[in-house]
């Protein structure tokens, strides 16, 4: 058992198979992020949002938010989401934007979805995926690699 336990420990030490983790940690997040976006915007428009997105955001709960609510609040969040998605992507500024994302989720729990349920049954998943990448980095296969060798 002991001889197990260390085959495991050396192999999820490899930084190759760390910086995969990384990858498919990035790609997840972005992925949830990008989702949401991606369901505002009218049929095959990249800068209009469609009635349901700026009626959701002028309506409860998510206008409880303060300063962001109504039409500007559903663009800012539209875009903000796709920005994070696609730095999340590509690895750049990793760190930065799943910081960025740990805020996002913040005000959806406090704000939009006050419930323990909705803690628990979603934003502690996306917040430990946002955490793992705050603290390694996007890893080997980032842009960030490329400026420090940390990644």
């Amino acid at each position: 058992m002991k001889n197990l336990i260390s085959k495991i420990e050396t192999l999820t030490a490899n930084p190759f198979l760390v910086s995969v983790f990384l990858l498919l940690t990035r790609i997840t997040l972005g992925g949830i992020f990008w989702r949401s976006a991606t369901t505002r915007f009218e049929e095959g428009s990249w800068t209009t949002l469609n009635e349901n997105a700026i009626y959701q955001f002028s309506d409860v709960p998510f206008n409880q938010v303060p300063v962001i609510n109504g039409e500007f609040g559903a663009y800012f969040t539209t875009f903000s989401e796709l920005a994070v998605s696609i730095l999340l992507f590509l690895g750049f500024a990793t760190r930065l934007s799943a910081l960025a994302t740990i805020g996002m989720m913040s005000v959806i729990q406090i704000f939009v979805f006050p419930t323990i349920p909705h803690l628990w049954g979603v934003v502690f998943m996306w917040a430990i995926m946002a955490i793992v990448l705050v603290a390694k980095g996007g890893g080997m296969f980032s842009i960030d690699r490329l400026f420090t060798k940390a990644g």
